[in-house]
């Protein structure tokens, strides 16, 4: 019934993909740490803009809280006009409360998932993002990465390097941990307020405004906006995370796009 494929062919084939996939993400337009809704949104902005993205995520599965919404209950919230990225990416909701939509949050993720994976979005998951590279003026020119797994070992276990990613533009959106703007922080170029107390309200339109460059070379996006300027942080309602993505992408999609050669006369 199956075709005659032996054990070693298998594990050459995910070998071989593998290694040209990683090869040729060694230098991208954008790389984006962390495949939450906000990283999701700004990678597919960017890829159906042309650009090379590739997507770094820690954990073995995309859509961070956006799979599972609060306290574990698998329920998305978005307020208006959050529901309209909803509707960019075919997901079903309704109106709960007036100005309040929900909808199912595996269903929601794949969709999104699937929507930045068919614009192009390449993903490498299970990778920690350790550091940045720096080029000239301090400017971020990329990531320093790492297998998840060699992060979590004791340190007695210290022979194992990071490889580094080239890319133009970087986008932090690793949530409140802002990953990649602590890496700037600890080398005293950047000061990180940390998030505040939850007040949705305020949180979200804070969050959408904020959304931009932190950084030469780096942009915040999501809940790394609020750790970076102190906003409250909002919860499980996700209208705020997708239009920061959104933000993010079109931010870079400027920042990455083609110098125009001046016409002479």
């Amino acid at each position: 019934m199956f075709s005659d494929v032996s054990e070693k062919q298998i594990t050459g084939a995910i070998l071989d993909e593998f290694t040209e996939s990683l090869r040729d993400c060694l230098e991208t337009d954008v790389v984006i740490v962390g495949g939450g809704p906000s990283g999701l949104v700004a990678g597919k902005v960017l890829a159906e803009g042309g650009r090379k993205v590739l997507v770094i995520e820690a954990n073995n599965y995309l859509g961070g809280g956006f799979w599972i919404g609060g306290f574990l209950m698998n329920t998305i919230t978005v307020r208006d006009p959050g529901q309209r990225m909803l509707d960019d990416i075919g997901v079903p909701y309704r109106e709960k409360e007036p100005g309040l939509y929900v909808t199912s949050g595996p269903h929601a993720c794949s969709k999104l998932v699937a929507a930045a994976c068919d614009a192009g979005v390449r993903i490498l998951n299970m990778a920690k993002v350790d550091d940045v590279v720096l080029r000239e003026g301090n400017r971020v020119g990329g990531v320093v990465v790492n297998w998840t797994p060699v992060s979590a070992l004791p340190r007695a276990i210290t022979c194992v390097d990071p490889i580094a990613l080239e890319s133009t533009v970087v986008i932090d959106a690793t949530g409140h941990d802002a990953v990649v703007a602590r890496c700037l922080e600890r080398r005293g170029l950047m000061k990180i307020e940390g998030y505040g107390a939850m007040w949705v309200s305020q949180s979200e339109d804070a969050v959408v405004e904020k959304t931009g460059e932190i950084h030469p070379g780096l942009i915040a996006t999501g809940m790394a906006v609020s750790t970076v300027y102190g906003i409250p942080r909002m919860g499980p309602t996700f209208g705020a995370m997708l239009l920061s993505g959104e933000k993010a992408g079109r931010i870079a999609l400027e920042a990455t796009a083609p110098v125009k050669e001046a016409v002479t006369v």
